[in-house]
Order: structure tokens, then sequence, then C-alpha cells
């Protein structure tokens, strides 16, 4: 019998700290996880959307840490919450695909025949496009907005999540505890429940961690172009898009979101790398 998915395993943490993909990914998603909560909560320097009128454009000093924007507000809390936002669409729109891709994924692999044939046919055709292109699609469809965005990010990779999950059980659920367990008499439900998810859990986690980067990206990509979050509500693209024709001005206006985005999707990126290392026996194999 397999073992259960080391996503359970005590040492998990410790195995993680002693990647440096995984300890650097680690560090960065919990500051960024911080000032997201901080920026949720309203714990930011001043309000984002408040105005100082006599400060329009002022450069990172003591009293404005990242400097202001044209409207004289905060670049720093604006930026916090708009890690809040943006941690809210990727972790709704992973969510969503994750659970529903896996549903999806692991059900045609245990199935199998033309329930599965049928099922992967419909996944590939939401992979014959690029997923952002595919986002911009939906959202243009049915108008811009937060909602909206949380949707497109979930249907464009709910597909992957299906794949993911799908190998794993194909070689699974061929194996002799569930076998077993089917001349038993055990129902369906109880062994993809019993057997078969905690045996697919670790492509998983990894791939949880490495869509949260890209809907990161998405997200900021679709703010940008004026379809996901709307002005005045502060978010990384569209403080990104709002700079673009004084950038020359201020230029830390396009720098601070630039780099906030950049190391947004770097940690997650990290994180994923760390734990497919820590999850993946045959990677701890050659690196023991």
């Amino acid at each position: 019998m397999l073992k259960k998915s080391d996503s359970s395993n005590p040492s998990l943490l410790r195995r993680l700290l002693r990647n440096r993909s995984g300890t650097a990914g680690l560090i960065l998603v919990t500051l960024y996880l911080i000032i997201g909560v901080l920026g949720a909560v309203g714990v930011t320097p001043y309000p984002s959307l408040e105005q100082h009128a006599r400060d329009r454009l002022k450069p990172p000093s003591v009293q404005y840490a990242l400097g202001t924007d044209l409207f004289g507000r905060d670049v720093a809390s604006r930026l916090m919450e708009g890690a809040a936002n943006s941690l809210r669409v990727a972790l709704l729109s992973v969510a969503i695909s994750a659970s529903f891709g896996t549903l999806v994924g692991t059900t045609a692999g245990y199935v199998g025949g033309r329930f599965d044939n049928i099922m992967m046919r419909v996944m590939d055709v939401f992979f014959a496009l690029p997923a952002l292109l595919m986002a911009l699609v939906i959202v243009s469809i049915l108008g811009p907005g937060i909602n909206t965005t949380v949707l497109a990010i979930a249907i464009v990779y709910t597909p992957i999540f299906a794949r993911v999950a799908r190998g794993p059980v194909l070689s699974v659920k061929e194996m002799e505890f569930v076998l077993a367990s089917r001349c038993l008499g055990t129902s369906d439900a109880r062994i993809i429940a019993r057997h078969i998810l905690p045996n697919t859990l670790a492509p998983l986690i990894v791939q949880v961690s490495l869509a949260l980067s890209w809907s990161l990206l998405t997200e900021a990509g679709l703010s940008f172009l004026g379809l996901g979050t709307q002005p005045p509500t502060p978010s990384w693209g569209v403080m990104l898009s709002e700079s673009r024709g004084i950038a020359e001005m201020a230029p830390w206006l396009m720098l601070f979101p630039a780099v906030a985005i950049v190391l947004g999707v770097l940690s997650f990126n990290l994180l994923g790398d760390g734990l497919r290392d820590v999850l993946d026996p045959r990677l701890r194999g050659q690196k023991g």
C-alpha cells in the first residue's frame, strides 16, 4: 500500500526549511500574508483613499515612506491594501479551481472509459488558448470587476488541476489495496476519499502554490488593462496603469507596484519549487 502523502507528515515544515527555495519562498509568502492582512483590516499609515492635495507626487520621505501619487494618496497604504485585494482574488480563484479541477480529474481518472475521454477532451479545449487571453475573453463577456476576475481565473486554471489530479489516480486505482477495497464492497466514494486522494495530495499541493503565483500575475494583468479591480480600489495592476503617464516625473509610482508584483509571484514560485523537492520522493532520493 502506498503511504499517505507527505503533506500530513509532521516533519514537512522542518524539511521545507532545509530547502533553500522553500525557505526563501516561505519567508516571502509569510511577509506577503502579513502585509495583506494588515491592509485588509486597515492597519495602514493612512487610509488608502485619503487625498493630501498639498502633498501630490511627493517622493519617498519620512512622512510618506513610498511617496504619494497624483492625488496625494499614500503609496505604501495603497500597496498594502492592494496586497490584500490581490491575495483575496488569488485565494478565492485557486480554491475554486483546485476544488472543481480535482473533483473532475479524480472522477474522470477513477471512472475511466468514455467519461474520462469526454472530460479530458473538454479540458483540452480550455488548454487551446493562453491563460491570460482566455481570462480576457471571459472578463470582456461578463464585465470587469473583482468577482468576475475571480471567476475568470478559476475557469482558466481548472483544467490544470484536473490534469494534475488525474495522472496519479490512473496508477493508484490499479494498486492492490484499492482492488482489495473494491472486493470488500467499499463504495467508490469511500475508496476515493480514503485511498485515492491521500496519495495524490503531493502534486496538488505544489500546484496550488504555483497557481497562486499565476493568479497574482493574471489579476495584475487584468487590472492593468482595466478589466480587473476597478479604481479607486487599490490594486497593484491599477497602480501600474495609473502611473504610466507620469513614470518619468514620479518613477516610484511604477517602481514599487512592479517590485511588489515580482516579489509576490516569485515568493509562491519559490515555495512551490521547495514543496516539489520536499514532497517528490524521487527528487529527495537524488538529493540525498
